[in-house]
């Protein structure tokens, strides 16, 4: 198809356009099979936060009235009575709609995702950049500290920093972002030491930039791709993190309409209203798939060692 496009050009004696390398990514994640099936759920969650409003039919935090608790989801058009009210996913043990609960849990799951990979990468990148470009003993100093961070299971370390700071959603936030920055400090640690030596960074250092002119002009904007699908990445590690603390009760807080939280709240549920732990569990499958299958796909697009070989 390209080809044939390059030959029509070449006939009509018209050169063709140079297509810019943000495009040329776009449509090769496009084109991603996985990728596909990640954006499709992406777009989907995306919508739902955006009009969680118009799509649930009751307030996620107010208790409903003559309604029963733990009832059974109701469906009219798959059976349910008419004269009885419609609740797609049932009735959790404190009298509130299920659906609807979800719907709006979409909102915080897309905020804590993004929020915490937000501040890990802004932090990390920065110890990271300055520890690869400069060297030396900042290098030495920065990059042994975050190997301590390492040194600890991700999700224990979240709980002990939450355990200082108290419970609550905020510092459940800030804990998933700390336990987040080594990583992103030592993927692009990686990239600037090797960008930093190349040519055209030396010819700019032989025409006199400064030091962080060239580090933040010619060395990070060239080192950001395995950051980026490493931020792609950690949005569903962190949804998971944040929704393991609230399920442990150190995270969101009662009646925060949080997907964790409502499998901690129901957990004892598991046999007698297994509905009320199954739907808050497959929309943190759905979701986090969804971000891992974009992930993958960006890696394959972006990495040139890929190319030929993605789905």
């Amino acid at each position: 198809m390209e080809k044939q496009l390059v030959q029509d050009l070449q006939i009509n004696g018209t050169a063709p356009k140079q297509i810019s390398p943000f495009m040329t990514a776009m449509l090769g994640l496009i084109r991603h099979r996985s990728a596909q099936v990640g954006l499709i759920i992406l777009a989907i969650l995306i919508l739902t936060a955006i009009f969680a409003k118009y799509i649930a039919p009751y307030d996620p935090i107010v208790p409903l009235e003559n309604v029963i608790r733990r009832d059974t989801p109701c469906i009219h058009l798959l059976g349910c009575p008419a004269d009885k009210q419609q609740h797609i996913m049932g009735i959790d043990g404190n009298s509130r709609d299920l659906f609807s609960r979800i719907v709006y849990g979409s909102r915080l799951s897309l905020q804590i995702g993004i929020s915490t990979v937000g501040v890990a990468i802004i932090v990390g990148g920065l110890l990271g950049a300055l520890a690869g470009f400069l060297g030396g003993w900042l290098d030495d100093v920065i990059m042994r500290s975050l190997d301590v961070l390492m040194a600890f299971p991700s999700l224990l370390l979240a709980i002990a920093i939450v355990a200082v700071l108290g419970p609550g959603l905020k510092n459940a936030l800030l804990a998933i972002a700390i336990v987040a920055i080594p990583s992103y400090a030592r993927v692009l640690r990686a990239g600037v030491v090797t960008i930093k030596d190349l040519d055209f960074v030396t010819a700019s250092r032989a025409l006199g930039a400064s030091k962080m002119r060239l580090l933040f002009t010619r060395v990070l904007p060239n080192a950001l791709t395995p950051l980026i699908v490493q931020g792609t990445l950690g949005i569903a590690s962190a949804i998971l993190n944040a929704a393991a603390l609230s399920f442990l009760g150190l995270g969101a807080e009662y009646p925060t309409p949080e997907w964790g939280l409502m499998l901690g709240e129901e957990r004892n549920s598991v046999f007698n209203a297994p509905h009320l732990v199954f739907f808050p569990g497959l929309a943190i499958m759905l979701t986090v798939l969804a971000f891992n299958l974009t992930g993958d796909g960006l890696r394959d697009v972006l990495d040139p060692r890929l190319h030929g070989t993605s789905g």
